[in-house]
C-alpha cells in the first residue's frame, strides 16, 4: 500500500480536519483556503473519471466531457482496478447516502 510511506502526524492531522468539516459549505471553505482551485478542481475531476470509469465510459467520452488527459484517466483506471478500492467505496457511499446535488 503506498498510503504507507505517506502515514505521518501531518497527513493524520490533514484528514483528521477534513473528517471534522460538518457539510459541504464547510468543505467549500476549507478547501478554498487549503488548496489552489487547479488542485481542487483536479482531484474533483479524478473522481468523476472514476465515476464513469465505473459506468463502463470509453476513454474518449470521459476525455471530451471531463478534459482529463488520457494519462489520468489511465492513472485512475490503474487505481481502481489494483488500488484499495477507495475510489469504489466513496462513490458506493455518495450513491447512497447523499442525494445529488442540484443547482437552482
Amino acid at each position: 500500500m503506498q498510503i504507507d510511506k505517506l502515514r505521518g502526524k501531518e497527513l493524520d492531522q490533514l484528514f483528521n480536519a477534513i473528517l471534522s468539516l460538518n457539510d459541504i459549505e464547510e468543505c467549500y471553505r476549507f478547501f478554498d483556503d487549503l488548496a489552489t482551485i487547479n488542485e481542487i478542481q483536479s482531484l474533483a475531476q479524478r473522481l468523476e473519471v472514476a465515476r464513469m470509469l465505473r459506468e463502463g465510459k470509453t476513454y474518449h467520452k470521459i476525455e471530451s466531457e471531463t478534459g482529463a488527459s488520457t494519462a489520468t484517466i489511465s492513472r485512475v483506471k490503474r487505481c481502481l482496478n489494483y488500488g484499495n478500492d477507495a475510489y469504489e467505496m466513496a462513490l458506493e457511499r455518495i450513491k447512497v447516502e447523499q442525494p445529488a446535488v442540484t443547482e437552482e
